[in-house]
Parts: structure tokens; sequence; C-alpha cells
């Protein structure tokens, strides 16, 4: 069956689904996104993606043409219009077409269209036994100079640090602020799992003064970490606190939730994925399995 893109209002065969040559989400990264995921046929919290998207384009003064209710029903319909129950979807919303140069008020009106694929980040073998990643020199844009947490169609300064890390042989890239403390990953939130002063393990995570995205599966594996009475904490890190966790794993809605097992050519703990780790990876999965409401 030929997918079908929902763009504008409308679905249309993929190979219909196109955009101008003047649309200044293609000729400036001018726009925002967000990745949403389906399970068992129920959009995993559409309502926290759609908030989301919405705060990144009043941040860039960008207006969606349509409400929150027509763009939830826009996800339903173009998943059920690719027949497909466990999906990905890519819902972009550029400035839209308009004249050469930056200006964005000379946009008319925003481009919206979603995409409704599969997805598969990284190989099954790295969910089971952990991956290795690398510390990228290239650092995460500065937070005053681009809020992190705007969803941007710009994605260059995490791309440069994709590209470090595929140089290095390996897939993902930590990236650090411009203080030198971890920020996130080229596409991903990291935690690590340490020790605390009384002896108990936490979770860590980096503040999103850091540089860190508010991921929608890092607060869902935050909010479990809870739950089951793991202490939870949001601090900055130095990159030789990674070295020293007991565990690193990371989170997104693509990835999911996956362990790192090596960073740069240090092993972390004892080289395999640790007990928190596969404890709120089976936890999450339990949780999106039987995921009945929006939010």
């Amino acid at each position: 069956m030929s997918k079908q893109i929902w763009i504008n209002g409308d679905l249309v065969l993929a190979e219909n689904a196109t955009i101008s040559v003047y649309d200044h989400g293609l000729l400036y990264g001018d726009g925002v996104f967000e990745g949403i995921r389906a399970y068992n046929g129920r959009i995993f919290k559409m309502e926290s993606h759609l908030k989301r998207l919405y705060a990144s384009a009043a941040a860039i003064r960008l207006e969606i043409p349509y409400e929150v209710d027509k763009l939830g029903q826009a996800l339903r319909d173009t998943l059920q219009a690719n027949d497909k129950t466990d999906a990905y979807f890519r819902l972009c919303v550029t400035r839209g077409n308009g004249p050469l140069g930056i200006n964005p008020f000379l946009c008319k009106q925003a481009t919206v269209f979603i995409i409704v694929d599969d997805i598969s980040m990284y190989p099954r073998e790295l969910y089971d036994n952990g991956m290795a990643i690398i510390i990228a020199k290239t650092i995460r844009n500065h937070p005053d100079a681009l809020c992190p947490s705007i969803k941007s169609l710009n994605y260059l300064n995490n791309i440069l640090g994709k590209i470090e890390a595929i140089d290095a042989g390996v897939l993902e890239a930590v990236m650090l602020n411009h203080k030198g403390n971890v920020a996130e990953c080229t596409a991903d939130n990291l935690f690590i799992v340490r020790d605390n002063a009384q002896g108990n393990a936490e979770v860590i995570t980096p503040p999103i003064t850091a540089g860190a995205l508010e991921g929608v599966t890092m607060n869902t594996v935050l909010a479990l970490a809870e739950e089951v009475g793991l202490p939870i904490n949001r601090v900055d890190l130095k990159p030789d606190e990674l070295f020293a966790a007991n565990e690193v794993f990371l989170t997104g809605t693509a990835a999911e939730v996956i362990p790192v097992t090596r960073i740069d050519d240090k092993t972390i703990g004892d080289g395999t994925p640790g007990p928190i780790t596969q404890q709120l990876s089976k936890a999450f999965h339990g949780y999106v399995n039987t995921y009945v409401c929006e939010d």
C-alpha cells in the first residue's frame, strides 16, 4: 500500500506530497516538529507532544493554522490511512512559503505535514547488550542563543555531533554545553545511575538549563522511576561523572530506552546493561503496551 501523508488538511499519496522550494522551513530551517509514537493503535502521550509543539511554535512566533483538536484528529486519520498500529509520526510545521530573505512575517501561512512510518534507531542487539557512544567535540548550542525547549527544524548542531559519532564508529554522541557539562545526546536524553550519600541507587539526568530538550519519554521514565521508589535528581553532570556511573542509558521517542556500556574508551559499570536500566526499560514497555489514554 502506498504511504499517505497528511499535508495542509488533506491526505495525499507520498509521491504527491510536496512543499515549495520557497518554503522557509527548507530555506532556513524555520519551523518546529515533533516525533510521536503509536503503540497498539494508540497515540502515545499525544497531548504532551502537541503541547510542546504549540509551545515551540509560540516561542518563535509561528502560528499553527489548526486548533489542537484538529491536529490530534489529523494524527489519528493519518495512522488509520496508513493501516498502522505501531508507528512513528513526524509532525512538522514550517513557516511556509515566502520570498527570499529571512523575514518570517512575509510568509503568509505555515505549512503543516504529518508522516507516519516505521523507525528503528538502533539495532536490536544494542538494546540487549548495550551500546558504545562518544563525547562529541561539537558543543550544544548556547541556551541563550536558542532555547533548548524549542524543538526546531534546524538540527545542524545535532547533525555535526552525529557525524562525529559515525566517524568514531558508533551511533550516538554526548554533547556538552558551553560550561563543559553534559547537555544531552544528539537525538536522545541521557541518564546515569549512581549511588547517593545513603548508598541507594539514584537516577540522574541533566536539567533543562544544561541545554537538554524536555523529552516526553524522559519524563515518562522519570515518573516510572518515582513509581518504583527510585530516587531521582536533575543536576549538572561533568563528563567524568559519566565514566564513574554504575549505569548509563538513553531515552527518546524513537530510541525508547537503550543502555550504554561504553563511552569513548571507558567501560561503564561491568560492561553490561545494568539492573536499573533493565528495570526501567521493562517498566516503560509495560506502560506503553497497556497505554489507554492520551495523558
